[in-house]
């Protein structure tokens, strides 16, 4: 096994680091309460650091009226009892630092909660000092604020409904992208940029080692605030006619030299940026004139639905590696991926992609799984492993709409169900499929009551297939998902070409195949894998005799010599030069 102090070492060091994301409310709960908190989180590190992982990124724990699980924020200083304290964080942050990983913190700046002081005084008159600190306008000429169509524009929020919310007391609508409750700063404003920055550099003064930047591409409207096309909600595309907006490179220029330049050592700065392209990917994380280390896209888990991600469509593999090979092909040398199936935002991976059937002729659930970890984390960038992926955790069999928590579920359910007359349970299979409580079922630590997660009532249900599919089943089986994914974080540490090494799509077009080369000077790395239900012969241009087996999800099979030139069902093969 690689160890710490026997790895090569890199600069910047995040380029062979893997991420791990806790979404703290579905993670672990120590008291009792049904809901996850920083103590379960803490109690538990040693699971995280058994797999190798490098960072945990924290989803949002600060003071929080909790209205999309604490991405709306109303003290950016401090924890919310929910989730515990400050000397809990402290406590966390000191707790990683001594097992030689990193903490990164969820930040959420393009709005706050309407529960955030700064709001507060904000939505109380147009002359107090806090007064244009948000996205503040007035109804459209010639019509009556607070009246259907007086918004003053066409945009859509992301959670359903009209982006623009009316207020009495001051005779104008504010912005929310998202959430009515989730107002947006107005950047343009420099005394809100230096407010962020002195929050920013509070958080690092306490040991924190970075942020993972929610939409953070989106601060930067466009001048005027124009109509935005129609999408298939019937309203205009609110959240894209902000994407890269004029002066957002200047605004992560500034936090870059405000927050980070004074500072020695290298910190992790993630922009989340929906909507982004490779070229403004690039821009972004160039390594000379790039403000983040690495930006999360979102390209590629938009290809398998259409106009609105509750409209499905299949989604070719080829089109998908077409996607996923332009970004490692544009950012090349000069920018930098992170590599992503699964978050808190997305459906799980195995249930969305792969075969998540554990019983018959064709269940393919862990050959799957593995395969692609395989495909994702052997790419170039740095690869993220959402809380439970390890396990391979499925979606989730929600019966009824009153098992749903997610603001965007509910809203999205009412809104085609109540308003546009669509048929219920169609409605709740598209929420099933790719609706984010998915990704929100407790982790799944043991087979007993609720996973192991909580003694009390999880806020959630716990997914029933946690009796079969647990962390307690996992961690000492060498031949489980968890043991896969150890072995590939180890894959990654210890091999630079993992790590440097260019990229390079082998059979785009290929049906069934994925496969790509990573090469370093005269050493290379291939990656082969399965990705259907069917056995696959392996075309001759993928074949490399001279290669040593480094890494497989069925090593007996692999290591066969009559099985040299096919793969079966979800197998994945990683050979490299001897």
């Amino acid at each position: 096994m690689t160890t710490q102090s026997s790895r090569p070492t890199y600069d910047p060091w995040w380029k062979a680091a893997v991420v791990y994301q806790v979404y703290p409310r579905s993670f672990a709960d120590s008291d009792g309460d049904g809901v996850g908190d920083l103590r379960g989180v803490i109690e538990h590190l040693d699971h995280i650091a058994g797999l190798g992982c490098d960072v945990v990124w924290l989803s949002p724990v600060y003071r929080s009226p909790q209205d999309d699980n604490g991405y709306d924020i109303s003290d950016y200083q401090d924890i919310d009892p929910t989730f515990g304290t400050l000397a809990d964080l402290d406590e966390l942050v000191d707790q990683l630092h001594r097992r030689g990983m990193r903490l990164v913190m969820d930040l959420v700046v393009n709005h706050t909660s309407d529960e955030h002081p700064w709001f507060v005084e904000s939505r109380a008159d147009r002359t107090n000092p806090k007064a244009d600190w948000y996205v503040w306008r007035d109804p459209r000429p010639g019509t009556v604020g607070g009246t259907p169509g007086a918004e003053p524009n066409n945009w859509g929020s992301v959670f359903s409904g009209r982006a623009w919310e009316w207020v009495p007391e001051r005779g104008q609508y504010y912005l929310h992208l998202f959430s009515r409750k989730q107002p947006d700063l107005d950047w343009e404003n420099p005394d809100v940029r230096a407010a962020v920055h002195s929050m920013m550099r509070w958080w690092l003064d306490r040991g924190v080692d970075g942020f993972r930047m929610d939409v953070i591409n989106v601060i930067s409207k466009p001048a005027g605030l124009p109509d935005g096309p129609v999408d298939a909600t019937g309203l205009g595309a609110g959240l894209s006619s902000c994407v890269h907006g004029p002066r957002l490179e200047e605004f992560l220029a500034e936090m870059k030299r405000e927050v980070f330049d004074p500072r020695p050592g290298t910190y992790l700065l993630v922009g989340e940026a929906p909507g982004a392209t490779p070229e403004q990917g690039l821009r972004l994380t160039d390594r000379e004139t790039g403000s983040v280390s690495m930006v999360f896209q979102f390209e590629h888990v938009d290809l398998d639905h259409e106009g609105s991600k509750w409209r499905p469509r299949p989604m070719p593999l080829t089109v998908l590696k077409h996607s996923l090979g332009r970004w490692q092909e544009q950012l090349g040398e000069r920018g930098w991926n992170s590599l992503y199936f699964s978050n808190h935002d997305q459906p799980r991976p195995v249930s969305r992609w792969g075969n998540d059937r554990v019983e018959g002729d064709r269940a393919w659930w862990r050959e799957s799984a593995t395969a692609l970890a395989t495909v994702l984390h052997l790419q170039r960038g740095t690869p993220f492993v959402y809380q439970g992926e390890e396990l391979g955790m499925t979606n989730a069999p929600f019966a009824s709409v009153e098992e749903l928590r997610d603001i965007e579920s509910l809203n999205h359910y009412r809104v085609a169900v109540d308003e546009v007359g669509q048929d219920p349970e169609e409605v709740l299979d598209a929420i099933r499929r790719i609706g984010r409580d998915n990704a929100r079922t407790p982790v799944q630590w043991t087979s007993g009551p609720h996973a192991g997660f909580t003694t009390g009532t999880p806020w959630i249900d716990v997914n029933p297939n946690h009796r079969w599919l647990n962390a307690e089943a996992q961690v000492g089986d060498p031949t489980s998902v968890y043991s896969y994914y150890r072995a590939l974080v180890e894959l990654r540490h210890g091999n630079p070409v993992v790590v440097d090494g260019s990229f390079t799509m082998l059979e785009p077009d290929h049906p069934r195949l994925y496969a790509y080369r990573r090469t370093l000077g005269d050493r290379w790395v291939e990656v082969l894998v399965n990705w259907s239900d069917e056995p696959l012969t392996l075309p001759s241009t993928v074949v490399r005799p001279d290669g040593e087996l480094l890494l497989a999800n069925l090593p007996e099979r692999a290591a066969d010599p009559a099985h040299a030139g096919e793969l079966a069902p979800w197998e994945a093969r990683v050979l490299g030069s001897r």
